[in-house]
């Protein structure tokens, strides 16, 4: 009987100081990311969908699929919500999510999303976000852009398909409207533009696009329940400031006090969605979506001009008294594409119809996505 005590005691002190640990490692958690997970778990009204359910994340160390990593293991343990996170390099995911490597829900799985994926436990819910999304690759890597989302979509569905599951929530992108006429901006879900599939940059539009298909096939010929999800510009904590993305590079330079110097005229005119307000949006598709349906994600009421937007950055450390300026002897030659869209805003009233509603103002946001690089 002595011995019984003796044992149970040490596993109640062994689960005490596992939680103690767990506690401190989200303590640690970057304050501005602990807060923006505080408040999606808030804001959000179906966790209980999740119970005993694991969720598989393609591309999950990458800036948008992280969040909901982070999200999800936030979550009451007691939902016991296990997170399959499908990633090509182990280390960056170790790196990305040390704070949460001691937790028994994270799963690491180091797979490349175009070879035939092989998963034996249960799956209940899929994200595939595997992409490279920023636009320096375009040119670059054109193949492997594509690659993800054509070759990988297929993978996944057939694990979708193999697995029944639940839901299955597709990242496809604002690009695939391509150029779209003024008097269709803000874009409808059906608003789709000029896109010419000769030109390289195409690559991540034209695949998004057949992603998109892929998607809506299977879900007519297989059952899957796919849905999708087209993120505008979508930043916050965690984006790589090397990505090649103008606003990527405005957070760069107010980070080391550098004036903006803009390598254009800063008229074209983007829709900027923080990422606490854009991951609520995918949570919301993921549940209450209509499947084989696509489903804009984005915030139209902050658009605002590259040039506005270079501005507005100047105004969160004033301190640093920061001016924009035109590089007009700016010499193209270089691996970014340059985006032939001169406005993209998205319309979201199909997604408003599910309930959400995003709410951070470009101040605001960006003013916590300077602080998260402090912290």
């Amino acid at each position: 009987m002595g011995l019984f005590l003796f044992l149970n005691l040490i596993a109640f002190l062994m689960l005490f100081f596992y939680i103690l640990m767990l506690y401190f490692k989200i303590i640690a958690l970057n304050k501005i990311i602990k807060e923006d997970v505080r408040s999606i778990i808030d804001n959000f009204d179906h966790w209980e969908v999740f119970r005993n359910k694991t969720i598989l994340i393609s591309g999950a160390n990458g800036f948008l699929p992280a969040y909901l990593v982070e999200t999800f293991l936030s979550l009451d343990p007691a939902l016991h919500v296990k997170v399959v996170a499908l990633v090509r390099n182990r280390r960056k995911a170790e790196t990305r999510f040390e704070h949460w490597l001691q937790n028994p829900m994270l799963e690491i799985l180091e797979q490349d999303v175009c070879q035939d994926i092989s998963y034996a436990a249960p799956v209940h819910f899929i994200i595939h976000a595997a992409s490279q999304a920023s636009p320096k690759y375009y040119g670059t890597d054109p193949v492997g852009t594509l690659n993800a989302n054509v070759t990988g979509t297929i993978n996944l569905m057939k694990l979708a398909h193999l697995k029944q599951v639940e839901s299955l929530l597709y990242f496809s992108s604002g690009e695939v409207y391509g150029t779209v006429d003024e008097k269709n901006i803000p874009i409808p879900e059906d608003g789709y533009g000029y896109l010419d599939p000769t030109q390289v940059r195409s690559c991540y539009a034209e695949s998004k696009r057949m992603g998109e298909n892929i998607c809506v096939s299977w879900h007519h010929q297989f059952g899957v329940k796919a849905k999708i999800v087209r993120p505008f510009h979508t930043y916050g904590p965690g984006m790589a400031l090397d990505d090649g993305r103008v606003f990527a590079d405005f957070v760069s330079n107010i980070l080391q006090g550098k004036d903006i110097t803009l390598n254009s005229d800063g008229s074209a005119r983007r829709a900027f969605c923080y990422l606490t307000d854009a991951t609520l949006g995918f949570l919301t598709v993921l549940i209450k979506g209509e499947n084989g349906q696509a489903y804009n994600v984005g915030n139209p009421t902050q658009e605002y001009s590259i040039w506005e937007l270079a501005e507005v950055m100047t105004t969160i450390k004033p301190e640093k008294n920061l001016k924009v300026y035109i590089n007009e002897a700016y010499v193209q030659g270089n691996n970014y594409l340059k985006s032939p869209y001169p406005r993209n805003s998205p319309a979201i009233d199909k997604i408003r119809k599910l309930g959400w509603e995003p709410k951070t103002s470009v101040k605001i946001g960006f003013t916590r996505t300077v602080e998260s690089f402090l912290a």
